[in-house]
């Protein structure tokens, strides 16, 4: 997947997962598109440690990884400076 796949997949799985974890209001698509990468690095390295490999697992397994990823990482903003 090209660098463009990665920006809508972050993009979607930042959106939508700041729409699941109530912090939409506070981010823009840029902002959302961050947050979906990086769940995406996150979400990835979390199925490693556990021995899931998703290597050619698809695009709906990239889209979750990133999604539920994006969820951790705001989860963990949230509680590491107190926004509720």
């Amino acid at each position: 997947m090209g660098i463009i796949g990665w920006i809508i997949i972050g993009g979607l799985a930042g959106w939508i997962a700041s729409k699941i974890m109530n912090t939409d209001a506070q981010q823009g698509i840029i902002l959302n598109i961050v947050v979906g990468i990086i769940g995406a690095l996150l979400g990835g390295f979390l199925l490693g440690v556990f021995g899931v490999d998703m290597a050619g697992s698809g695009l709906i397994a990239s889209f979750l990884t990133a999604l539920v990823g994006a969820c951790i990482l705001l989860f963990v903003v949230k509680a590491v400076t107190k926004r509720a």
